[in-house]
């Protein structure tokens, strides 16, 4: 496990960073921590104010390493979209909390495995918007909607989403690090459930979701206090919490793992990895109908997951 050390001296290089003109322009509040400008700055970027570093330095006080768990998360990220791309001939992709736009986003890793890939993201930060519409305004085949996760009716309603996805297909949904932002009065499952029964069956769910498993009362006492102070609330779920968002879905292996086991491309993360956040791909069973709306369809989960 990474201490951090060196991820922290690269963060001391950039106190001088600062937001796209853009941004400031559209009067955002700058002194305010934003979860995807503080994300941004775990991933290296330069687009977030002194606010978004304090509330990041804080993090990194009490987990150094948090920063490496965001880049397994991109890995992870890759790996998933070239394995539904490649492997199971997925062109539709909806990204539901892409954060700022950075190399490697998904319409970047799905059209250079099938230039025809549509793709739609889906984010309700005007943080967001105002630095990825100037870059996606004149993709082809790619849009970005300004809906809540909180609302999935309202998502799947929309005529610019409807415009490019045809739910008669399989559709890969992508859900990275966003979950964890919704606390339970938000019924996530609820929402992930009335997401999933639009799908088709032989579509995908791709997830990502941060946990305190193994965990010190302490560190994620700090972690989801600053959070707390921050643009959303952060909450940390247990390996069979996030395990019920597959509810429906038959996981591909190697099951639910933590991030950087997914698949791993490299020794270091088949040994390990940060062991912040779990990951899992599933695809959507012929046989799931209405699980969270009275139904007794069975999750598929079980079946599918290997023990860490």
């Amino acid at each position: 496990m990474s201490n951090g050390g060196g991820r922290a001296a690269i963060h001391e290089d950039r106190k001088s960073a600062m937001p796209c003109n853009h941004e400031a322009a559209a009067g955002l509040d700058p002194g305010t921590p934003n979860i995807a400008r503080v994300y941004d700055y775990y991933l290296g970027g330069n687009n977030n104010y002194a606010s978004d570093r304090e509330a990041a330095r804080r993090v990194l006080g009490a987990a150094p390493d948090v920063p490496l768990a965001a880049l397994e998360n991109r890995e992870f990220l890759r790996r998933a979209v070239r394995f539904l791309a490649e492997e199971e001939g997925i062109g539709q992709f909806i990204d539901i909390g892409p954060g700022l736009p950075t190399q490697g986003n998904v319409h970047q890793l799905a059209k250079s495995h099938d230039p025809h890939a549509r793709i739609v993201y889906v984010d309700n930060d005007p943080v967001v918007h105002s630095h990825s519409m100037p870059l996606l305004r004149h993709v082809p085949g790619v849009a970005i909607i300004s809906e809540d996760l909180r609302e999935p009716e309202r998502i799947l309603s929309s005529p610019e989403l409807r415009a490019l996805i045809d739910f008669s297909e399989p559709v890969a949904l992508c859900m990275s690090l966003v979950l964890h932002f919704m606390p339970p009065e938000d019924d996530p499952y609820g929402v992930v459930g009335t997401l999933r029964d639009a799908l088709c069956p032989g579509s995908y769910l791709v997830l990502s979701h941060v946990t305190g498993d193994g965990r010190d009362a302490d560190t994620l006492t700090e972690i989801t206090g600053t959070y707390g102070e921050a643009t959303a609330p952060l909450v940390m779920r247990s390996r069979p919490e996030v395990a019920q968002f597959f509810d429906g879905f038959e996981l591909a292996e190697p099951g639910l793992v933590f991030i950087s086991q997914w698949r791993p491309t490299a020794e270091y993360y088949a040994q390990g990895g940060t062991r912040w956040a779990y990951a899992g791909v599933g695809m959507k069973n012929a046989a799931c109908s209405n699980i969270h709306s009275g139904g007794q369809g069975k999750s598929s989960v079980s079946s599918s997951e290997r023990p860490l």
